[in-house]
């Protein structure tokens, strides 16, 4: 979703729910509050699903205020007299606050979704490369980029050298382990003073991924920290892959 798409949906569930009040409120005699408030739940669905959770949260908003200002007596008025046009607007507002929140709950778990596809595909590349007796250093550098685009980080390059003392090191349980303390990803981020080390094959020995995350702090998710040992994983020794 570009900027500017979200900036044009949010600009239209300011405007919709304003505009369909309008024509519901001369239509009036013809149908009732309930009608035109339910008439209005369909527009905040429709924003929900086209826009993000502030879209939709502005659909229910412009919908509920737009409900009493059109629809409810004292007509033209932020002013409500009637019990059940109250309950209405209440209702009105609670529900497409709560429909925009499910649409985009399912809009996350979607997404998700598409990035453990995602994840899937690369390491079964990466394992078919190197089952397939690829050079080993194609096959490190494909895996350098997949784990840089897993891990959003600034950079990844193979180096087939032991590891350095001091430096940070992705373990295989998906723990970073700095100084003999175990780092919090999720509060802290990626370490960004120095390289981190990611042991390469199945026994940790095949060499060593450095990842590179300076410019910015970076909070992967556990999954992703999962995924990037797993790729590590699949680069074999010098022997594994060479014919013969």
């Amino acid at each position: 979703m570009t900027e500017r798409w979200r900036v044009g949906v949010r600009a239209v569930a300011v405007v919709l729910p304003v505009l369909v009040a309008v024509v519901a409120g001369l239509a009036r005699e013809l149908l009732a509050n309930t009608g035109a408030a339910l008439v209005l739940v369909v527009v905040v669905v429709a924003v929900a699903a086209a826009g993000d959770r502030i879209a939709g949260v502005l659909a229910a908003l412009a919908s509920a205020a737009s409900f009493d200002f059109f629809l409810t007596a004292p007509y033209l008025r932020f002013a409500i007299l009637d019990r059940e046009d109250v309950e209405t607007a209440v209702l009105l507002l609670v529900i497409g606050v709560a429909v925009s929140e499910i649409a985009w709950w399912g809009r996350r778990q979607a997404a998700r979704s598409s990035r453990r596809a995602g994840y899937l595909s690369g390491v079964a590349r990466a394992a078919r490369l190197a089952a397939e007796g690829s050079p080993r250093q194609d096959v490190a550098e494909t895996i350098a980029g997949m784990i840089t685009e897993v891990l959003d980080l600034d950079g990844c390059r193979f180096e087939a050298a032991g590891d350095t003392p001091g430096r940070p090191v992705l373990e295989r349980d998906g723990t970073v382990v700095w100084a003999g303390r175990t780092v919090d990803v999720r509060r802290e981020g990626l370490p960004v003073m120095d390289e981190i080390e990611l042991p390469a094959g199945r026994d940790g020995r095949a060499g060593t991924f450095l990842l590179t995350a300076s410019s910015e702090v970076r909070r992967p998710e556990p999954e992703q920290l999962l995924v990037a040992v797993t790729l590590a994983e699949q680069l074999g020794t010098p022997r594994e892959v060479t014919p013969g």
